[in-house]
């Protein structure tokens, strides 16, 4: 029997069931395609995996058989991921795995004319619907804790400058990207006026605060107010560096805490840098010839000791020159290898890109670290300012 084919000009449609299986996978898929969507859950399960292996591993005895060392690290690891959970659901947890292993329970009882009735449970649904509380409970606490931690990286951005400003003799360009919703690296551009117009001075600042997320953000913006407080008193460099040490002392938790930074001031006029680099990495100064400085004077970071004396020194910027500032997560970037980033990469887009302007280098550069890093997750707060003297 022959089947009939639809009218020519006519397509067949989709059915309705069809139809709303694809909307729902692509609401729970955010339309993201099977490879990222694979890509998402490698990165987000070896950033678990490391957060619970560093219990592990330090509760790991050495001298332990292969078969010790197996069982150890499964104890371990179970008791790792255990605690983190509060005690109501650790209780939860409990009785949900002790469902799973005995998954049937039966009982009898004498009914209506001595009729004996037998009952049997089947324990894995309500193991189920423990664990489907458990997640939900969870999932509540991820939902506060990342909306919270949105607002702070609003208030973070606001800390942080908007677009460069306008500075005679230079031109200019800053981004960061955080490895979490909230970094620790900061950097900023604001004019520091003198008691007259010569002495007018542009204050530049770039720092990293030791560690990632909540604890090195509340740190960073200590830091921000601290400089933009201090930087008020018509003082020397190297007497705002030390003042800004014996503050970050009070904060640092012994020296645990501590920030790298480069500070500078620079003078229009003269067209000078007066600077300190307190244990930060070293900035970059290419000059148009391609000689290559490194801004190495300082001291300490901030937060180790608090009676440190900081030396400064002071470089003068002539047309073409470009200065490089950048925080460790910039060149310690490592790729699917394990191969760092490093400066020499770093270098080596300044000189492909020596004619262009900061805001179309630092997308060069950007983008050519993204090429090196791939998939690999970001360890570390990445932050970069540019400037070239016109």
């Amino acid at each position: 029997m022959a089947t009939a084919s639809p009218p020519a000009g006519h397509t067949a449609q989709p059915s309705t069931v069809g139809v709303r299986v694809h909307r729902f996978w692509r609401r729970v898929t955010e339309g993201l395609e099977v490879s990222q969507l694979w890509s998402q859950f490698e990165t987000e399960t070896r950033a678990s995996y490391q957060l619970y292996s560093k219990d592990v591993a330090a509760k790991t005895p050495e001298g332990l058989t292969t078969r010790g060392r197996h069982v150890h690290v499964i104890k371990e690891f179970f008791w790792a991921v255990f605690e983190k959970l509060s005690p109501a659901r650790r209780v939860l947890l409990l009785a949900a795995l002790v469902m799973l292993c005995i998954p049937h329970v039966g009982f009898s009882y004498e009914g209506q004319a001595g009729k004996i009735t037998g009952v049997e449970l089947d324990l894995h649904f309500w193991a189920g619907l423990l664990l489907l509380i458990l997640l939900m409970l969870e999932i509540a606490d991820r939902v506060v804790m990342k909306r919270d931690l949105q607002i702070a990286r609003e208030i973070q951005t606001w800390l942080l400058p908007g677009a460069p400003p306008q500075i005679p003799g230079l031109t200019l360009a800053y981004a960061t990207r955080p490895a979490n919703t909230v970094a620790g690296d900061y950097y900023d551009v604001f004019p520091r006026p003198g008691k007259t117009p010569e002495e007018n001075r542009v204050v530049f600042a770039v720092a990293d605060v030791a560690g990632k997320s909540i604890p090195a953000a509340i740190l960073m913006a200590t830091f921000q107010a601290s400089l933009k407080t201090l930087s008020t008193a018509q003082v020397a460099l190297p007497e705002l560096a030390a003042n800004m040490n014996r503050y970050a002392c009070t904060n640092s938790q012994g020296g645990l805490r501590f920030t790298t930074a480069f500070l500078a001031l620079y003078d229009p006029i003269s067209r000078s840098f007066d600077y300190i680099n307190a244990g930060h990495n070293n900035p970059i100064l290419r000059r148009a010839s391609g000689q290559i400085e490194r801004l190495d004077v300082g001291g300490l970071p901030f937060g180790i000791q608090p009676d440190v004396t900081y030396a400064s020194a002071s470089v003068t910027i002539a047309p073409d020159d470009w200065l490089i500032i950048f925080t460790d997560g910039l060149v310690e970037a490592v790729n699917a290898s394990q191969e760092e980033y490093g400066e020499t990469r770093v270098l080596g887009v300044i000189e492909a890109g020596k004619s262009d302007e900061p805001a179309a280098m630092l997308n060069r550069l950007m983008a050519e670290l993204d090429l090196f890093v791939g998939t690999t997750p970001q360890h570390d707060d990445v932050t970069c300012m540019l400037l070239k003297a016109a």
